[in-house]
């Protein structure tokens, strides 16, 4: 009886926490190297990688992408192509069409945006980035 009262009490702050987070997953991205493994999180089918070792850069060719600049503002934005970037500075808050919450990104993040996905940036620090479109 006492077991029920305790799991009764305690079921709607568990249901409004997992009902109110966003869905995460850890995921692996692995280089070709053993050492170049990192863990990811995967938010509304976008996947970061918080600060990615430096090897995992040089393989992935970071710092040879285009750079873009943004600075405080919110905007739509659709990618028309999956979408891979690397922040070295600045922070966002990306709301993803069809979702209540958002989750934030900043320097030092590697992040992967689906093609024909659809957001809201919210740019709250000015950002400069480097990014690779998939051909």
């Amino acid at each position: 009886m006492v077991v029920l009262v305790a799991v009764a009490a305690a079921l709607p702050l568990f249901l409004s926490f997992a009902i109110l987070k966003p869905k995460t997953k850890e995921i692996s991205f692995t280089g070709s190297e053993q050492e170049n493994t990192a863990m990811a999180t995967e938010i509304y089918g976008v996947k970061i990688e918080r600060n990615p070792p430096e090897s995992r850069l040089a393989e992935l060719g970071v710092r040879a992408w285009s750079t873009w600049e943004g600075h405080p503002s919110k905007f739509p934005w659709e990618f028309k192509a999956t979408e891979t970037m690397y922040l070295l500075d600045g922070k966002v808050k990306v709301y993803v069409d069809g979702h209540d919450e958002s989750f934030d990104i900043g320097a030092g993040d590697l992040v992967v945006f689906p093609k024909g996905m659809k957001v809201t940036w919210d740019i709250t620090e000015a950002v400069k980035k480097h990014y690779s479109l998939e051909k």
